[in-house]
């Protein structure tokens, strides 16, 4: 029993020793923390590396309790913020903690105390604030229901219609986009829509001059520092202030793709506000001109708004009504762009609409009868039958419809497809195989001719043959076709006829298989829209498609022998002095730019400027089936006009070689399938 007792009491004095020296620890801990500031002085910073999780959270959201009434100088903590959003915008444990809320809160004081948001870095909070409530709700609805619990929407409105500068208007939009694109949190941003519409199209109207007028043009001493800190973040060198404007230029894209971003949130989830954005018909007219760009590609930006406003009557009868926004459309739909079926989506709801179908065709008929033999393009398919439908919908033989006639070229345009989809394609369906192939073997001696004829100069005669050729060559045989449209666009360049031109290009590549996937009809076209003006954007993108099947080409070696060589590392000179121009005619800014910013019309393409030979075998294999089971022949018996003295990449005139590298990272995204063939520049 004794010794049962000393060992008891032995373990219960080894215990209180132990718990004794425990708190001896915790008090020597504290007394090093009282004597070190940095570990309590209730900064983020020091916050955010308390190693015990516990007391980290507390510290932390002590820290967003406070900050947005403190009077200190907290634009680096702001940044720190923004660093934890942008590098994992979905862990929850800042918003949970009060960082959504902070931001909230500190965009509402910035509104209202000018003085404080001057002091120091805090010029640079309501930026980051904003940029924060962006990234936080990229992806997280919960995030977002957060925001809009902070209050967060109305001073992201008021940042939207300017109450600061475009740079805080950027984030502003940004942010709203995100809040306007759940189910959750969209009630919240539509009961402000009469507020929020108008301010966001003045700002997708707006921002490009706002931009260049109160930044771009300025000279570098004179804008606004902590606006230069934002842009040249991360810069250094002798080249700052050239990167600095063009990230004033992406910024500037994105403050548009964003505002109209947060239009088509609104449009798709509230077809009320229909009414009020068709209201501002100057921006009806522009919308289709408004794209993302080269630096914006992923971005829908104009098109993909005016496609939600054409489902509904009001948006139908409003576009319908604004001929500058149809002629965007068509030229649009004309083009190699991306976006290229949203525009042709546009104005298949607008034909179907029976109250909207006669302006439309009368406006659009020519251009989608261009269109009508495309099958798939992006996410669509059949879209050429579809055309076909839409545009025989309401018309009858006499192109009249409810009593109203169509225009000449409309009604002109309309017959031709009725002939050609309706009853040529039953005439040959009643055909014989022997019949069809004396046909084929008809259009291709008269394909011959025609070649023999161009190079004789007998250019005029050359167009005769071709018509024929196309006249009698079966609608089955889509390769040869192709062919003919292409060989008769040349001609046609020869003769500067731009409009004729442009559209046997784009049948020609209606007819290609993937569409726009024909290299020369892709450079032919390019040419006729730079002919004519006013389509430099289409042009360039013609352009980059075709140095985008050049260089796809060279890579997996099926260029001809002579077109490889020291050269085989750069474009050829004139799609390089193309591309050139046009980007600087495509510039964001050009329409704003104070000394023009217009192409001098006597800077085209010249006949000294010669496309060597390239082929990328496309046309060399057996026959196979397309998708309709029609033949799509590669016999290697295409027949192009090329010249034959090859002159790559000069350099004349102090304008740039292109260098292989410098294409092959901004085409890699566009990269198609191409037939990079023949090419001959007429001027």
């Amino acid at each position: 029993m004794e010794i049962t007792t000393r060992s008891v009491q032995s373990s219960t004095s080894k215990s209180k020793s132990k718990a004794m020296a425990k708190i001896v620890e915790e008090e020597e801990q504290e007394e090093e923390e009282d004597e070190d500031p940095g570990l309590s002085c209730g900064c983020f910073f020091c916050a955010i590396k308390q190693p015990d999780a516990r007391l980290r959270r507390a510290s932390v959201a002590a820290f967003f309790r406070e900050l947005p009434y403190s009077e200190h100088d907290d634009g680096g903590a702001v940044v720190a913020v923004w660093r934890a959003a942008m590098d994992a915008p979905d862990d929850p444990e800042l918003p949970s903690l009060g960082a959504i809320r902070c931001m909230s809160l500190l965009l509402a004081r910035t509104l209202a105390d000018a003085a404080w948001c001057r002091r120091g870095q805090n010029a640079c909070v309501p930026y980051y604030a904003a940029h924060v409530v962006g990234s936080y709700t990229i992806r997280s609805s919960a995030h977002a229901e957060l925001a809009v619990a902070a209050g967060a929407v109305r001073p992201l409105l008021a940042l939207l219609g300017g109450a600061m500068t475009w740079v805080e208007q950027r984030a502003a939009a940004r942010a709203l986009g995100h809040l306007a694109s759940y189910d959750a949190t969209f009630p919240a941003v539509a009961r402000c829509a009469d507020e929020a519409v108008p301010l966001a199209v003045h700002a997708a109207s707006t921002c490009i001059g706002d931009v260049y007028a109160n930044y771009v043009a300025l000279a570098p001493s004179k804008r606004p520092k902590y606006q230069r800190d934002l842009l040249t973040r991360g810069l250094v060198g002798a080249g700052v202030d050239a990167a600095e404007d063009r990230k004033a230029e992406e910024w500037a894209s994105q403050l548009q793709c964003w505002s109209l971003y947060f239009l088509s949130c609104l449009a798709s989830r509230d077809p009320s506000s229909h009414a009020t954005i068709c209201q501002d018909h100057g921006f009806l007219s522009e919308l289709c001109r408004m794209w993302g760009g080269l630096a914006n590609g992923d971005s829908p930006a104009g098109v993909g708004l005016l496609r939600l406003l054409c489902r509904s009557a009001v948006g139908r009868g409003a576009i319908a009504a604004c001929p500058d926004a149809l002629s965007g459309l068509c030229d649009l739909a004309q083009s190699s762009d991306d976006w290229q079926y949203m525009a042709i989506d546009c104005l298949l709801l607008l034909l179907d609409d029976h109250d909207t179908w006669h302006a439309v065709a009368d406006a659009t008929a020519p251009c989608l009868v261009d269109l009508a033999e495309l099958r798939r393009l992006g996410p669509r398919r059949r879209l050429g039958d579809a055309i076909t439908s839409a545009l025989l919908l309401n018309d009858d033989d006499d192109g009249h419809v409810r009593g109203r006639a169509l225009g000449a070229e409309a009604k002109e345009a309309v017959a031709s497809l009725r002939e050609v989809k309706i009853e040529r394609k039953e005439r040959e369906e009643a055909m014989s195989r022997d019949e069809l192939l004396e046909r084929k073997l008809v259009a291709k001696e008269k394909k011959r001719q025609g070649n023999d004829m161009f190079w004789h100069g007998e250019v005029a005669r050359a167009i005769e043959l071709y018509t024929e050729a196309l006249e009698v060559c079966p609608l089955s045989a889509r390769r040869e076709r192709l062919v003919l449209h292409s060989n008769r666009a040349q001609c046609r360049l020869a003769r500067r006829e731009a409009d004729a031109a442009a559209s046997d290009a784009t049948r020609a590549l209606s007819l290609a298989r993937p569409a726009n996937a024909h290299a020369r009809s892709l450079w032919r076209r390019a040419q006729a829209y730079d002919m004519k003006g006013g389509m430099a954007r289409e042009s360039l993108l013609d352009c980059l498609a075709f140095a985008g099947a050049w260089i796809d080409g060279r890579k997996h070696g099926r260029q001809q022998p002579a077109a490889r060589g020291a050269n085989q590392q750069k474009l050829p000179y004139c799609v390089a002095r193309m591309i050139g121009k046009q980007m600087g005619v495509t510039g964001l800014f050009a329409g704003v730019w104070a000394g023009g910013g217009k192409a001098r019309r006597d800077d085209r393409i010249g006949s000294d400027d010669r496309m060597p030979r390239c082929s990328d075998g496309d046309d060399d294999g057996d026959d196979e089936e397309d998708d309709d089971g029609d033949a799509c022949d590669h016999d290697g018996s295409e027949e192009e006009f090329y010249d034959t003295e090859l002159r790559f990449c000069r350099s004349v005139s102090g304008l740039p070689i292109m260098a292989e590298e410098t294409w092959r990272s901004r085409l890699a995204p566009r990269k198609k399938k191409m037939s990079s063939v023949n090419c001959l520049v007429i001027s």
